[in-house]
């Protein structure tokens, strides 16, 4: 381990001293707030200053071990110890220089997920339904929670566009890679030769501003529009221009929330998703400038970048930025998306391990 990274877990060793006694001294009573922060980062730093002594620990035993093998009668044993040491020690050195890695303070929130309907018809609707679906499950399997803010329905089924937001542990750590170009490969039910088609459908995924932060919208650049909501909705929620559309006016960005019988929240609701979906503009301008000087491996974010495929007639599931296939598609298409977010996740830690290792 370079001497970089031990002056940092050395200070994070003295970071957890210093929070401990904070904690202790129960001053903190009446801020519950701050409470939590410190209660979650103490939690945090414990866990790395842990792995920092296993590592130190059996830096000690490797030393040990190595002269063990002045010894003859202790050479063989001394020889297994080193073997086990070392694949140890490069285990938690691995883990530890991750551990420091930049984080994107995004991570911790929760996300709207937007899909829309792409190239194909009334098949790239269906095709948006199964997204919505798998990702339904998939939030399901977390134990996240899901709601359903806005829904354009098809003609033969699915969405034309469908806006859900997910709350629950990381959320949009663990979806911020999904972003872009949906490829669907399969003989579409309205399809009477049996030919495959090809469709697409758009995924974006936004943090949900925290309240504090959130972008601050001028009411003049507003357009509220008020309607009744569409579909199923109960004997009240038809009844009533309960519906809210609001558009931004010098962008043209839209949202709109009807699933909730109260106007009042159905307005507070559409207000979240535009500060996300400006916030994620503001996001992805950026993203394009650093770009320009060096791509990510793990793509730009950019809608148009064509990340997956779903081939159902060879049940493969590929995501062509990590070169990632998988021939589980019906699991995948039910929620099992494990596989491909870890996948993500660590192409991404590797990237940043390169970079940082290119600078030192």
């Amino acid at each position: 381990m370079k001497d970089t990274l031990r002056q940092q877990f050395e200070r994070l060793g003295h970071r957890l001293v210093e929070l401990d006694a904070t904690l202790a001294d129960g001053s903190l009573a009446a801020d519950m707030k701050r409470y939590r922060a410190l209660t979650k980062e103490q939690s945090e730093v414990a866990e790395l200053v842990g792995a920092y002594r296993e590592f130190l620990q059996r830096e000690s035993d490797l030393a040990a071990a190595r002269e063990m093998l002045a010894d003859p009668e202790m050479a063989e044993m001394a020889r297994e110890e080193i073997e086990s040491v070392e694949a140890d020690i490069a285990r938690l050195n691995e883990q530890l220089q991750l551990a420091l890695l930049p984080k994107d303070p995004d991570d911790e929130r929760n996300a709207f997920l937007e899909i829309r309907a792409g190239t194909g018809g009334d098949e790239s609707a269906l095709f948006a339904g199964d997204l919505a679906r798998m990702y339904l499950r998939f939030a399901e399997r977390q134990g996240w929670k899901s709601e359903i803010l806005s829904a354009s329905d098809s003609d033969l089924g699915g969405y034309k566009e469908v806006v859900i937001r997910l709350e629950g542990d990381k959320v949009y750590g663990r979806l911020k890679f999904d972003s872009g170009g949906h490829r669907v490969q399969r003989v579409p039910a309205t399809e009477s030769q049996g030919r495959i088609h090809t469709s697409a459908c758009t995924v974006a995924v936004m943090p949900e501003p925290d309240e504090t932060e959130e972008i601050q919208l001028n009411p003049a650049e507003l357009r509220i529009d008020t309607f009744r909501a569409s579909g199923a909705g109960g004997q009240h929620v038809n009844k009533t221009d309960s519906a809210i559309r609001i558009t931004h006016l010098p962008t043209g960005l839209v949202a709109e929330c009807q699933d909730d019988r109260s106007q009042h929240r159905n307005k507070a609701k559409a207000m979240a998703v535009l500060a996300a979906r400006l916030r994620d503009k503001d996001r992805n301008e950026r993203a394009a400038k650093e770009a320009a000087q060096r791509k990510s491996l793990v793509g730009t974010g950019d809608r148009s970048d064509r990340i997956r495929t779903y081939n159902f007639p060879q049940g493969r599931f590929t995501d062509h930025r990590i070169n990632l296939t998988l021939y589980k598609l019906g699991a995948i298409m039910d929620g099992d998306l494990d596989d491909v977010v870890q996948g993500l996740q660590h192409a991404q830690a590797a990237e940043q391990l390169a970079q940082l290792e290119g600078r030192s």
